[in-house]
């Protein structure tokens, strides 16, 4: 026999020997000629073809499965979960996938409230606002245009009722009153700003 049996193989890896056969049945690992493993192709074929995740997870049982008699000699002041560091260690990348995974949920909730219509997009409320405040200043820059003449003509015939003389109020000129008063109403409302934060 070139290398070794699946048990030399799982003792070595640390690995049930289940799982040496789960990674033999889907080519993680490298075999000689007479069907035994070759050790270290083996190690850099399953380091470079499975999930330092999982990696991590298979070695913190492994190690929890051989601390467990001699946790039953320590005192129990001094129980303590068993460390995982070295080549194995991949704290950094757990760390990288957490941040992933949370992202990843996030972007998700913004999509589902989108659809649900409970967040719209920043930029285009702000155009809607904008446009709304142009519609209404160009309703309020015309308004006295329109009603010039209908106001001059309802303040003649009411001067008329209470003097009793005929007066009468020129169109142009309460058009002109209005303007400036309108102007100077929309001249105030400038300077509202609007925060959507």
């Amino acid at each position: 026999m070139q290398g070794m049996s699946e048990r030399a193989y799982a003792a070595h890896a640390g690995l049930s020997r289940g799982a040496i056969q789960k990674a033999r049945k889907s080519g993680r690992l490298v075999l000689f000629a007479d069907g035994s493993i070759d050790a270290a192709a083996s190690d850099a074929r399953r380091a470079a073809t499975t999930d330092p995740d999982q990696q991590n997870r298979s070695k913190a049982g492994t190690a929890r499965q051989s601390a467990m008699p001699e946790r039953t000699t320590r005192s129990a002041d001094n129980l303590a979960a068993p460390s995982i560091s070295g080549p194995g260690d991949s704290s950094s990348y757990l760390k990288a996938r957490t941040a992933l995974t949370v992202y990843q949920a996030q972007e998700r909730q913004i999509a589902i409230q989108k659809k649900k219509g409970v967040l719209i997009d920043r930029a285009r409320a702000e155009t809607l606002v904008f446009r709304l405040a142009r519609q209404e200043r160009d309703a309020w820059v015309t308004w006295p245009a329109r009603v010039a003449a209908i106001m001059a003509a309802e303040l003649s015939a009411e001067m008329e009722k209470t003097t009793g003389e005929a007066i009468s109020i020129g169109t142009g000129v309460l058009q002109r009153v209005l303007e400036a008063h309108v102007r100077d109403q929309l001249a105030a409302l400038a300077d509202l700003k609007v925060s959507l934060e």
